[in-house]
């Protein structure tokens, strides 16, 4: 059963620059938009979801979740969105430890992603934890203390820190390492061609 003090957070606040702009999350997969996929394997997994994007957030209201914008201007990456999800949780469950966040690109990351992180933080004694596969870690498939947001956000703001890892490294963070199976989970549709292997994905191995 979900954990309700851990709450999951769609990264979608990207520029989408490869894709050739837009939302890369409401291109359809399988007849779906990958949005409707991400949420249907993160829902399950965490106690409330919220999607990370900027702009007007009516267009994500058909996937019946709040959106949250960045706090910090001028789209300064993964840890912009990561800070926007942590001051929501802040504001709307305040009782809430952790935030889980997942690509809003990759809709095949693991059923087991939250459990998996939150172990391994336990595990090695850190407080962050993010996702590794195919010996390559991925910094945006993270557990993320709620108690760490002002020192994210003093990073942001004042020492004008993008590199998710530089401040990770800080605190000590988990590598939890995925199976190989065949097919690497966190897999993320990046550009056109990536679209067409993961609907080629989809048709070999549904999930």
């Amino acid at each position: 059963m979900a954990d309700p003090t851990i709450i999951g957070l769609v990264l979608a606040g990207g520029l989408s620059r490869r894709m050739g702009g837009g939302d890369k999350c409401l291109r359809p997969l399988g007849g779906r938009p990958i949005l409707a996929r991400i949420l249907e394997r993160l829902r399950p997994q965490v106690g409330t979801v919220v999607v990370n994007a900027n702009g007007d957030p009516a267009r994500f209201a058909a996937f019946g979740a709040p959106v949250a914008a960045d706090t910090v201007d001028g789209f300064a990456g993964p840890l912009a969105g990561i800070l926007a999800g942590l001051r929501w949780i802040g504001s709307n469950r305040p009782e809430a430890r952790f935030m889980v966040s997942v690509a809003s690109d990759a809709p095949f990351f693991p059923a087991d992603l939250v459990a998996r992180l939150v172990a391994g933080a336990e595990a090695a004694g850190t407080p962050l934890a993010c996702a590794m596969s195919y010996g390559r870690t991925h910094p945006v498939f993270g557990l993320w203390p709620v108690s760490l947001a002002d020192d994210l956000e003093h990073a942001l703001r004042v020492e004008d820190l993008r590199k998710v890892d530089a401040w990770t490294g800080r605190y000590g963070c988990a590598a939890v390492a995925f199976a190989e199976t065949g097919f690497d989970p966190f897999f993320n549709v990046n550009r056109p061609e990536d679209l067409a292997a993961a609907e080629e994905m989809l048709a070999r191995t549904p999930v």
